[in-house]
């Protein structure tokens, strides 16, 4: 075959030196517009894992690489006058003049032509070549000309930043956090020879203009950055080789995904790698990575496949889809540490702690986790976890080991919790005329025995009009009443789980067979009449609600108030007032549910005046020592509907109504959502609300493991995690959670003492073979 690749960077030249290694007889070149052993850019960040696979595809070129690595373990933080440094994490770089120096040396060595100073246009100037490569960068010419067919979705990020180098060599890889009088910047240093570091500056946008920064030269600009950074850089100067770039060498990241990555244009086959094909923010440093493993699979599937012209097709088919999966997760979690980085200055400079911040920092991707930092550093972990301890009013001993953070205890108002674990409200569709019976006895029964501090009933339905399904629970008279103050006793006797109560209407989601029978589904017989914020049916078939009027707004607040004060009398010890998921009142607060015209419609504030009015009606009414909470649905997952800045609107409202926590789960607003569900997706709602609103949140959703809530309560993303599904499997999963990593100390009912130690034997034992 004949193989063009365009552009020399990593990808084009890692592929050119494989294809012609693998198949001798190919004719490949790969073209670049930069002059022979010129090019620009500092220190490159690889891993173990990227350095297997490049030993087994390339043993010559990987050891010649290797040779020129320099190798690191740890990581510092220099943060509000403070340097902190944990170790274990495995650093590798090398400059990547050097790296593409030696891909040149073994392209040539291999008889791969390289030509230079060669500005291509267009695909269309190599009629000759059966593939052409377009590894051009993200500003690929060859990808905007297939626009169409390629489908590229590139998102500019707001942040600036400068990628500048020192002759300075850090020791461990550094992050410098400084504020200026018009916001934080924040550097990302490390280095990548004997003598030489990359140095990235990083701000907002806003920051950027309130200094004039594009107004600067790169000098200028280098001059700025050292004065910020002067007690880092200890004298050392900063450096640019991008003196080639005109105006303002401050950039912006582009996000850049494709629909398509190949194309056929008449005569030859076209397919993206590297940046021309998606891009990685520098913040976990897999550019280079994923350049690199796009080339090997490529060469791989023309191994599988044949190396002939008659199988492009199939090749490149398979290349796309064995790639997407690896880079969509990358891309994932350099999207989360890119977002982290993009708000550090507003959600976490100001508002967390440096231990905290330091935490928060090293799981900003959410690929490293609380057990794998334990894994990397154990010292640092176990003091930070001593810290972390510390805040919630537990005295540690020395030589004692500290309780992780899910299972420190925490206040709201005057209720303390043993832990920071809760069973979420679950419905349950098992209730007769809205009473709790044995089943709901017998679940919530056995859940309270199971470890979780907190135990929620399902959603209670303050009127029988409010009902999703006639299974609901309800709490509207004296009966109910009574049954609730049977749990909240039960609950109470068998150990130290409190008691909360999430009530709710259903609004134009109501009237509903109970979801084994048609979830969603209108009743056949015995419906109710429906009212919402406007006149709009859950599904077209669905019954259409009446848009309620003033007088149906002061029987349903009125309706609340009663139910707060029937629980309160029960002894339910936390309130939570539903405005998520498309129920009555979060159709008030959606603008997709919200049509109306009034003073109930429209702004954030008119949609937010009717759930308002609920909810302080119902804290007037509700002890003061006791919590109240709301959940919301912080992200509508549809286009026009409430994104998660809306949310943050909303949770800062009900803050100042009264509200301790917000409760912060997504979706089911309207039929036609498309949410991105994911492991832990609805935390980074939690998150922002927390650090943001400034208010205590509950992150909830997809969270199924000790490492997981520990993970989250130990960044400050949340202060309480709510346990759903992982509940009905398992009624003592945070019990056995607790024994899976290793604490022994949390007690367990008296009744089942006996089937303690054989648990913890059995796991102790699985976790010795399995390390075997």
């Amino acid at each position: 075959m004949r193989i063009v690749c365009i552009g020399g960077g990593p990808a084009g030249l890692y592929l050119g030196l494989l294809m012609k290694r693998r198949h001798p007889d190919h004719v490949v070149t790969v073209v670049e517009r930069n002059k022979p052993y010129d090019t620009f850019g500092w220190g490159v960040v690889f891993s173990d894992a990227m350095m297997t696979a490049m030993r087994l595809a390339d043993p010559e070129s990987a050891t010649e690489i290797e040779d020129a690595f320099n190798h690191w373990d740890d990581i510092e933080l220099v943060f509000k006058g403070t340097r902190q440094r944990t170790t274990g994490h495995g650093f590798i770089g090398i400059g990547r003049k050097h790296l593409l120096n030696i891909l040149q040396r073994r392209c040539e060595a291999l008889g791969v032509e390289l030509v230079f100073e060669r500005d291509v246009e267009s695909d269309l100037e190599f009629p000759e070549a059966d593939l052409i490569v377009a590894c051009d960068g993200v500003n690929s010419r060859i990808r905007a000309r297939y626009a169409e067919q390629f489908q590229p979705d590139m998102v500019i990020r707001p942040n600036r930043y400068i990628w500048l180098g020192t002759k300075k060599a850090f020791d461990a890889f550094t992050f410098d956090f400084q504020r200026t009088e018009h916001g934080w910047f924040q550097a990302h240093i490390y280095k990548f020879d004997a003598e030489t570091s990359t140095f990235i500056v990083e701000t907002t946008e806003e920051a950027y203009n309130a200094h004039g920064l594009g107004e600067l030269d790169q000098q200028a600009s280098i001059d700025f950055c050292e004065k910020i950074f002067a007690e880092t850089l200890d004298g050392a100067k900063l450096l640019t080789n991008a003196r080639h770039l005109r105006g303002s060498a401050w950039l912006n990241f582009s996000r850049l995904i494709c629909g398509k990555w190949s194309v056929f244009n008449g005569k030859s086959h076209v397919v993206l790698m590297g940046d021309a094909a998606h891009t990685a923010h520098f913040a976990i440093g897999s550019g280079t990575k994923l350049a690199l493993d796009d080339a090997i699979e490529l060469a791989n599937q023309f191994d599988r496949h044949g190396h002939g012209r008659a199988g492009i097709e199939t090749v490149l088919e398979a290349y796309e889809e064995v790639r997407r999966v690896d880079v969509a997760r990358i891309q994932n979690a350099a999207r989360n540490a890119m977002e982290w980085f993009e708000v550090v200055g507003r959600r976490y400079a100001d508002t967390l702690e440096p231990p905290q911040f330091f935490y928060s920092m090293l799981t900003r991707s959410q690929r490293i986790s609380h057990e794998n930092l334990r894994l990397r550093d154990r010292t640092w972990l176990e003091g930070f976890e001593r810290w972390f301890a510390a805040r919630s009013g537990i005295a540690v001993k020395d030589g004692e080991r500290v309780l992780p953070p899910m299972l420190t205890p925490h206040r709201v108002r005057g209720l303390s919790l043993a832990n920071r674990i809760m069973v979420s409200p679950m419905a349950m569709y098992s209730a007769e005329d809205g009473l709790i019976n044995d089943f709901h006895i017998a679940h919530l029964g056995a859940r309270a025995m199971g470890g979780a501090a907190l135990i929620f009933a399902e959603m209670t339905c303050v009127s029988p009009d409010a009902r999703i399904t006639p299974g609901c629970l309800g709490l509207w008279n004296d009966a109910q009443e009574a049954q609730w103050r049977r749990l909240v006793g039960l609950i109470h006797s068998l150990g130290h789980a409190k008691v909360g109560i999430q009530l709710g209407h259903a609004g134009r989601k109501g009237a509903t067979r109970v979801p084994w029978e048609g979830i969603d589904q209108p009743l056949e017989s015995g419906e109710w009449p429906l009212i919402s914020a406007s006149a709009l049916p859950y599904l077209p078939h669905s019954q259409l609600p009446r848009a309620m009027d003033r007088s149906d707004m002061d029987r349903v607040r009125d309706d609340f108030v009663a139910a707060t004060h029937r629980a309160a009398s029960a002894g339910v010890e936390w309130l939570e007032l539903h405005c998520a998921h498309g129920y009555l009142l979060s159709s008030f607060l959606s603008p997709l549910t919200n049509r109306r015209m009034d003073e109930y419609g429209g702004s954030h504030e008119n949609r937010a005046r009717f759930p308002l009015e609920v909810f302080k009606a119902m804290r007037a009414a509700w002890p003061s020592d006791r919590p109240m909470s709301v959940r919301l649905s912080c992200h509508d997952w549809t286009e026009g509907g409430n994104t998660p800045a809306d949310a943050a609107i909303f949770a800062a409202m009900f803050k100042e109504a009264g509200a301790d926590v917000i409760d912060c789960s997504s979706g089911q607003v309207w039929k036609e959502e498309r949410p991105i569900y994911g492991r832990l997706f609805q935390t980074p709602f939690a998150d922002l609300i927390r650090n943001e609103v400034g208010i205590e949140t509950i992150a909830v959703g997809a969270i199924s493991e000790a490492d997981h809530a520990n993970s989250i309560l130990a960044a400050g993303r949340a202060d309480l995690c709510a346990i759903a599904r992982p509940h009905l499997a398992d009624p003592a999963w945070t019990l056995h959670e607790a024994a899976r990593i290793g604490i022994t100390s949390v007690n367990w009912p008296k009744q089942y003492l006996s089937a303690k130690g054989q648990y913890e034997s059995n796991l102790a034992r699985a976790a010795a073979a399995s390390a075997q």
